[in-house]
């Protein structure tokens, strides 16, 4: 069990003997975790993970920021939280949606709680996570604390090299908007049964969202998600987590007696909503136990438009997964030895071009030059940690000849003159002199 950083020496402990006791008792249904909820040491230990997580407002306008602005305002706020809880009028507020682009001219709906329900939701991860950590199976990579998209990558590529070679590559539609709230609660019993702790749940789940018109910025009446019955809000602290809970089924359908895992001997590799199957063989068998598993068990629905067999033997042929493109390659240095290429999809590094473009056009011209290159630099960085597993000096080559072209243009853009390199210096010795770092 990984304990959270910044936890008290008694939360850790409580933490690690939930997660013991769930790992040795299978069957063994909690029934006591309010209280364990509401303790100070818990409440204090989630403000400090969500108000470093992030400074957006809910509703209310409160931001972290204000309530550290105030006199004993954080000792105010917790006290304030772990009274509500302790006499069980404790009352969520709704969720802010708003839209993030991903492409495409497409937006993403983000539901943004208040403050002081993200506490009240870290909280209840705090003690719900372990429990369901002894669940889970290695299978899974997302939202776990311990492990990440890597580890992800690195099942794709040992599964590939032991022959699993065709692959079902799946996408749900709208996942976190389409979790059936019946079905989710049941599976969260199946471990949880104290029923002030899957009030909360219910509530958060049943809250009313409110969102702006992105045009007039009027807010519209409240909708509440609860009256269909589906969907937790995609950036709620505790949404990950339940998401998880939901698919861990689908995980352990795959893995039973009567699952693809035995009569396939077919491998599944999950990333929160974002999976693969990999067998020798994806024959209709197993795509239509993936759709009938996915579609009428668990009552959710796979966008068909977005997902497709890949048969990675088949010269040219590709598998995007979490950023990443996998492909067999020949080797250049041994004659006749092919091994599983890993580098950024093209998509990653289309996308990455375009916030490049977005940070260097001719509106920046009023960011210092100074500024610039540290904002460049340190989104880079992140960008490069990220896809340094595999082999990405191709990319990383690519991406740093289009970040210094764009940077020339734009330094020749905002003087009238033109911008000049200094005598006897060439442009890549200068732009590195002035801080850009490559990848």
């Amino acid at each position: 069990m990984t304990y959270r950083r910044g936890s008290s020496s008694n939360l850790n402990l409580l933490r690690w003997k939930l997660y013991r006791k769930a790992k040795n008792e299978k069957k063994y249904r909690f029934y006591t975790l309010y209280d364990r909820v509401r303790r100070r040491d818990t409440l204090e230990t989630a403000w400090d993970l969500v108000a470093k997580e992030g400074k957006a407002a809910g509703v209310d306008g409160v931001t972290a920021e204000v309530v550290k602005a105030q006199e004993k305002g954080v000792e105010n706020f917790l006290t304030e939280l772990e009274e509500e809880l302790s006499t069980r009028s404790y009352q969520p507020l709704a969720v802010k949606r708003v839209y993030i682009p991903k492409g495409n001219d497409q937006f993403r709906p983000l539901g943004i709680p208040a403050l002081r329900d993200r506490v009240v939701q870290m909280a209840v991860v705090l003690i719900l996570e372990p429990i369901f950590e002894a669940d889970f199976l290695d299978c899974s990579n997302g939202f776990r604390p311990g492990r990440s998209a890597h580890e992800a990558t690195k099942q794709i590529q040992e599964n590939l090299k032991a022959g699993f070679r065709e692959v079902y590559d799946a996408d749900l539609a709208g996942y976190f908007d389409s979790i059936p709230h019946d079905k989710l609660l049941s599976a969260i019993r199946m471990r949880v049964v104290d029923r002030s702790v899957l009030k909360l749940i219910q509530q958060w789940l049943e809250s009313p969202v409110v969102e702006e018109e992105r045009q007039s910025g009027k807010r519209k009446p409240p909708t509440k998600p609860g009256d269909l019955g589906r969907g937790t809000p995609q950036g709620g602290v505790i949404s990950p987590l339940l998401a998880n809970v939901y698919l861990h089924w689908f995980d352990k359908f795959f893995h039973s007696q009567d699952g693809p895992r035995k009569w396939a001997n077919a491998r599944l590799v999950r990333y929160a909503d974002d999976f693969v199957v990999m067998a020798r063989y994806c024959g209709e068998r197993l795509t239509s136990w993936i759709e009938e598993t996915l579609e009428e068990r668990m009552d959710l629905e796979i966008n068909r438009a977005k997902t497709s067999v890949v048969e990675l033997e088949t010269p040219r042929s590709a598998l995007d997964f979490l950023g990443f493109r996998f492909a067999r390659r020949a080797c250049q240095i041994v004659d006749g030895r092919w091994y599983w290429h890993q580098q950024p999809s093209p998509k990653s590094l289309q996308k990455e071009r375009d916030w490049l473009r977005e940070e260097t056009n001719s509106s920046r011209c009023c960011v210092s030059i100074k500024d610039m290159i540290e904002r460049l630099n340190e989104h880079r960085q992140g960008w490069g940690n990220y896809f340094r597993v595999g082999q990405p000096r191709q990319t990383y080559r690519a991406l740093n000849h289009f970040t210094r072209n764009r940077l020339i243009k734009h330094l020749k853009r905002r003087s009238q003159r033109g911008y000049k390199r200094p005598e006897g210096k060439s442009w890549y010795t200068h732009l590195r002199e002035i801080g850009l770092v490559n990848l």
